[in-house]
C-alpha cells in the first residue's frame, strides 16, 4: 500500500512530494514522512503518525525547504505504527536517507549481522536494515549508486528503494528488485520525478519511464541514467501517457486485467502489512473486534460467498481446518439463507466479498445477525456495506481498486488474508505456538517474491499456449485438495473472458463422468505441485494421456517426472502446501487472459457480467 514520491528540480520539493503523496492516499497508509535537502538548511526530516493532514500540520510549524526531496506513506509491516518507525530512515552516519516499498525477506539475518558489527537500530522496521547497509557501502565507495547496487544484491524479496545522500545533493537513486513494488520516473522541463504509481506525478508530466526488475536509475539535474543492478547500461525511451484518465490509470498495460495480474505481488505484500510479527511469531488484524477468548469459543465456521470469492472460501476451508482445527462449511451466499441454516451461538460467519456490496452475501450476513452469530468480512472495498455489517470486524484485503470484471488480485489477496486468519485463529486456540508459527510467517513473507517470479516465467509460456489452444471449444481443469478450488477458478476465468466452455473438477472424480469427454482435441489443465497427494495427480494425468488428452500441467520447479508425463509444463516455486493455490492460480489467470486476447474478446468487460452483483 505504501506510496513513494521523489522530486529534483526548480520547484519547492515539499509541495511536489506532499501533493504526490496525497494522490496516492487511496492506497492506504498509517504514517507519513518526507526528507528534504537544502545546501543551507541541510537534511530536514519530518514524520508523523496518521493521515497526511498531520504531516502537513507539522510542516506548517516546521517548514522543510529545498529542491531535492523524497516522501513516503507507510503501511506498517515490521514494527508498530509509531513516528520512529515511519519513513524515511537514515543510516548510522545520518548522511543516507532511504524509503522503501516491499518486504525484506531476510531482514532478521541481515539485522543480526549489522548488530554484530556494532550498528544500533532505532526502529523496528526492515527498511532500517537497507539504510544501514547503504550507509556502510557508501563509506567504502563514496558512490550512492554503487552502495545501492551492493545493498540490493543482499536483499531477498520484492522491493522498491529510493535514496538520497547529503554528500551527493544533486541526485536521487531509485531501484526496483522483483515485481512487488513499482517505480515510475517522470521527465519534465528541467525537473524529474519518482513515484510508486502514476497518479502521483500526472499533474507535472505525462512522459514516463517504468523501471523493470533489477534495474537502477540515477537521477540528476542532467538527466536520468538507467542500468541493471550489475551495472550494464539500459536504453529506454519514455512513453507518453495520454490525458484520458482511464488510459492514465491503466499505465503501460493493454488491459486492466493484465495490470491487475501484474499487481498481485504488491497486493499480496499489502495484505500482509502490519499483520505479521516475525520476531514474536504472531498475527494481528487491525480491525478485528474478536479477542482470543471469543475466538476460542468458535466451534464451527460458515464461510459464504459468490463466484470467485466462493472459490476463495473453499480454499480457506482447507487452511482453517488444517491450521486451527475448526470445522468449516462453505455455502454459496445465494443458497445460504434459503436453506434455513441452524447456526448456533458458538458459530462464526466468514463472508468473502471483493466489493462488499454483493446482495446475496449481505443477506447471509443479516441471517447470521438474526441468529445472534458474529460475522467477519474478508473484503476489499473499505467502508463498504459488508465492512459495516460485520460485527466482528472487516478483514481488509488492501488490494487497491480492481477494475477488470474478472477478479485476479482480489482473489489471491483473499487467500492470503484467509491464511492469516487461520493462523490468528490457531494462535488464539493454541493449535500453533510461536515457534510453530514461524515457518508459516516466513513462507508468507516470501510469497510476493515467488508470485512475481511466477508471473515473469509464465507469461511467454501462456502466450504460446494461447496460440495453440485458442480455437478449442471445451477445456477441463483438474486439481485435488486445496488446488481443487483453483481448478474451479481457472475454468471460471476461461469461461468469463474467452467464452470457451470449461469445467473444473476434483481430479479423483474424473473417472466418474468427465473422462468421457477426453479425446485428442481436449486440453486438460492439471494442477500437480509436489505435495502429499502428488502421486495421485500423476496417476490422474496418466489416465488423461491414455485417452489422448492434451495435458497442460502446473507443477513444482524441477519436476522431471511431471515433465515426462505432460505435453506442456508451467513451473511454480516450492512453498508450503496450503500456500500453493496462491501460486498455481496465476498461470491460469494468464492463460485465460492470453486466450481471450487471441480470440479478440473484451477482456476487461466481458459480455453479460458486472463487477459487483447488487441484485438477486
Amino acid at each position: 500500500m505504501c506510496g513513494i514520491v521523489g522530486y529534483l528540480g526548480p520547484r519547492v520539493a515539499t509541495d511536489v512530494v506532499v501533493g504526490g503523496l496525497q494522490r496516492l492516499e487511496y492506497r492506504g497508509y498509517d504514517s507519513a514522512g518526507i526528507a528534504i535537502y537544502d545546501p543551507k538548511e541541510g537534511l530536514q526530516l519530518r514524520r508523523s503518525v496518521g493521515k497526511l493532514i498531520g504531516l502537513i500540520a507539522r510542516l506548517h510549524l516546521e517548514p522543510a525547504r529545498g529542491h531535492l526531496g523524497i516522501g513516503h506513506t507507510r503501511w506498517a509491516t515490521h514494527g508498530g505504527v509509531t513516528e520512529i518507525n515511519a519513513h524515511p530512515h537514515r543510516d548510522a552516519s545520518g548522511q543516507v536517507v532511504v524509503i522503501q516499498n516491499g518486504i525484506v525477506e531476510n531482514y532478521l539475518e541481515l539485522k543480526a549481522r549489522l548488530v554484530e558489527q556494532g550498528i544500533t537500530f532505532v526502529s523496528q522496521t526492515d527498511t532500517e536494515v537497507i539504510a544501514h547497509l547503504v550507509g556502510l557501502y557508501y563509506a567504502e565507495s563514496g558512490s550512492l549508486a554503487t552502495a545501492m547496487r551492493q545493498t540490493l544484491g543482499e536483499l531477498r524479496g520484492g522491493n522498491a528503494v529510493v535514496a538520497i545522500c547529503v554528500n551527493e545533493p544533486d541526485q536521487i537513486v531509485a531501484a526496483r528488485l522483483g515485481n512487488a513494488g513499482g517505480v515510475v520516473l517522470g521527465l519534465g522541463e528541467g525537473e524529474y520525478f519518482v513515484a510508486s504509481d502514476v497518479p502521483a506525478i500526472l499533474d507535472y508530466t505525462r512522459d514516463l519511464i517504468f523501471l523493470e526488475d533489477r534495474e537502477l536509475a540515477v537521477i540528476t539535474s542532467a538527466g536520468i541514467r538507467i542500468t541493471t543492478l550489475a551495472g550494464d547500461a539500459v536504453e529506454r525511451r519514455p512513453i507518453s501517457i495520454p490525458w484520458d484518465p482511464v488510459a492514465a490509470a491503466r499505465g503501460d498495460y493493454k488491459h486492466f486485467m493484465e495490470k491487475e495480474i501484474h499487481e498481485q505481488p504488491r497486493a499480496l505484500m499489502d495484505a500482509l502489512r502490519g499483520r505479521v510479527d516475525q520476531e514474536a511469531g504472531m498475527v494481528h488484524f487491525e480491525d478485528m473486534r474478536l479477542d482470543d477468548a471469543a475466538l476460542r469459543q468458535v466451534d464451527r465456521i460458515y464461510a459464504t460467498a459468490c463466484g470467485t470469492a466462493w472459490h476463495a472460501a473453499l480454499v480457506a476451508k482447507f487452511m482453517i481446518e488444517r491450521l486451527a482445527r475448526v470445522r468449516v462449511e462453505v455455502d454459496y451466499a445465494s443458497e445460504f439463507r434459503y436453506r434455513e441454516p441452524v447456526l448456533g451461538g458458538d458459530a462464526l460467519l466468514l463472508a468473502f466479498t471483493q466489493s462488499g456490496e454483493t446482495v446475496d452475501t449481505l443477506a447471509a450476513m443479516e441471517e447470521a445477525r438474526d441468529q445472534k452469530v458474529f460475522s467477519l468480512a474478508i473484503v476489499n472495498a473499505i467502508g463498504s456495506q459488508a465492512a459495516r455489517v460485520a460485527d466482528g470486524g472487516p478483514l481488509y484485503l488492501h488490494a487497491g481498486p480492481e477494475i477488470g470484471v474478472a477478479s485476479t488480485k482480489a482473489f489471491t489477496s483473499m487467500l492470503v488474508v484467509a491464511y492469516l486468519f487461520a493462523l490468528r485463529l490457531a494462535q488464539a486456540r493454541g493449535t500453533l505456538n510461536a515457534a510453530q508459527m514461524q515457518p508459516h510467517l516466513q513462507a508468507l513473507i516470501e510469497l510476493p517474491g515467488k508470485a512475481a517470479s511466477v508471473i515473469e516465467a509464465s507469461m511467454p509460456i501462456c502466450a504460446e499456449l494461447a496460440e495453440h489452444y485458442h480455437r478449442v471449444e471445451n477445456a477441463l481443469y483438474l486439481g485435488r485438495q486445496a488446488n481443487y478450488p483453483i481448478a474451479l477458478e481457472g475454468a471460471l476465468k476461461l469461461k468469463e473472458i474467452s467464452y470457451i466452455h470449461a469445467e473444473g473438477y476434483p481430479a479423483g472424480e474424473m473417472k466418474h463422468g468427465p473422462i468421457a469427454l477426453i479425446d485428442e482435441t481436449m486440453p486438460v489443465i492439471c494442477i500437480a505441485p509436489q505435495d502429499e497427494i502428488y502421486p495421485k495427480m500423476i496417476s490422474n494425468i496418466e489416465q488423461v494421456r491414455a485417452r489422448h488428452g492434451q495435458v497442460i500441467a502446473i507443477g513444482t520447479s524441477g519436476d522431471q517426472l511431471l515433465a515426462s508425463k505432460a505435453d506442456h509444463v508451467i513451473s511454480i516455486p516450492a512453498t508450503l502446501p496450503l500456500l500453493q493455490p496462491i501460486l498455481t492460480v496465476i498461470p491460469l489467470q494468464l492463460f485465460a487472459y492470453y486466450v481471450a486476447l487471441r480470440r479478440g474478446c473484451d477482456v476487461d468487460q466481458p459480455r453479460n457480467l458486472a463487477k459487483s452483483v447488487t441484485v438477486e
